[in-house]
């Protein structure tokens, strides 16, 4: 793709977010979201090929529906309150359309079904984007109105998501695929603390981001797309494969690691407002989520894959990538659990 135009519309694909996240008016919000999916889908298809060009229409034909159910909502809330104000929803049928709206943005469960499809068809630097950057403004909207909002039906779809993110990965091979289950398993977690504690809410969207960002520059370092290619990083590049995994089962929630920090600070959350079912039930979901990542240390790094060093040929040349920021965020990813009282302290 030509720069200018890329810059173009990575500055499109960034401003859309910002409109989102700084409107207090709910036109401006729509505006922003609709910018925000025109510019992206071309970076979806930038390696221009049929599967590609299938999980784009996947991503338009989801957002666009989400956007239409929004405007429902926002011009329902209008007729009944004749203002645009975000912190203003007093029709009950509309805070629901509203959350139907944001959560299929999101991909929550059950609108998760365009996640791992589109995940799985378009590049790993835009599925990057994809499962951060686009996360931001339909969480955004959510803390700013998350008084207002379907409650019950939120931490319904919280709850189906932890379920569905764990459940839907047990069979992938696919890496992508393994990080849009995590990634909806990740919003399940972020949308069933929302009500209780906003903030908790955006550490744990950053702390996911960071692992996520540390994930894809890794696998873009390795150009791994399976777990087949994954485990024949370790002949070649051990240390990096070393970190791989360390980075996964940090995503995975496992202590002593920095994955484990919110899913300790929400399940304590929950806990203080006397909700003990429902992080009961998400703790034992999550374990689904780490026995894939396991699973993927199992198959890479414990078993032994015949090695071609002592021939003449090298099967594997050596990578000449170059990914800027690599180390801090594979550090902060895996090793800022001491930080907890600091975090604890802020919020």
């Amino acid at each position: 793709m030509n720069p200018i135009i890329m810059i173009m519309i990575l500055t499109t694909v960034m401003l859309g977010t910002l409109i989102v996240v700084t409107s207090s008016h709910w036109f401006m919000i729509w505006i922003g979201f609709e910018m925000n999916m025109l510019a992206i889908i071309p970076m979806l298809m930038k390696n221009y090929n049929p599967r590609s060009m299938e999980a784009s229409t996947k991503y338009f034909m989801t957002q666009a529906t989400a956007s239409m159910i929004l405007m429902l909502a926002i011009i329902m809330n209008l007729l009944q309150s004749g203002q645009w104000t975000i912190t203003n929803i007093t029709n009950p049928t509309a805070s629901m359309l509203m959350t139907m709206a944001l959560v299929m943005k999101l991909g929550l469960s059950p609108f998760h079904f365009w996640v791992p499809e589109v995940t799985q068809g378009i590049p790993l630097s835009s599925g990057l984007i994809l499962l951060t950057w686009q996360k931001i403004a339909p969480l955004s909207v959510l803390y700013q109105t998350y008084q207002s909002i379907n409650l019950e039906m939120l931490l319904t779809m919280s709850l189906l998501s932890v379920i569905v993110g764990g459940w839907g990965g047990l069979n992938q091979t696919q890496l992508r695929k393994i990080m849009a289950y995590s990634s909806i398993a990740h919003m399940g977690w972020m949308t069933a603390v929302l009500i209780y504690n906003p903030t908790l809410m955006l550490l744990n969207l950053i702390i996911y981001i960071t692992m996520t960002i540390s994930m894809f520059m890794l696998f873009m370092f390795t150009s791994s797309t399976t777990t087949l290619s994954l485990s024949h990083t370790w002949n070649k590049t051990p240390l990096i494969t070393i970190l791989i995994l360390t980075t996964l089962l940090s995503m995975g929630g496992l202590p002593p690691l920095t994955g484990f920090l919110p899913k300790w600070m929400i399940i304590q959350e929950l806990t203080k407002n006397d909700s003990l079912i429902m992080p009961t039930m998400m703790a034992i979901l999550s374990l689904l989520n780490l026995f894939f990542y396991m699973r993927l240390t199992y198959s890479t790094s414990l078993t032994m894959f015949p090695t071609t060093n002592n021939t003449k040929l090298m099967w594997q040349h050596e990578s000449t990538k170059k990914i800027p920021m690599m180390a801090p965020m594979i550090t902060i990813s895996t090793l800022t659990l001491p930080l907890a009282p600091l975090f604890i302290s802020l919020h």
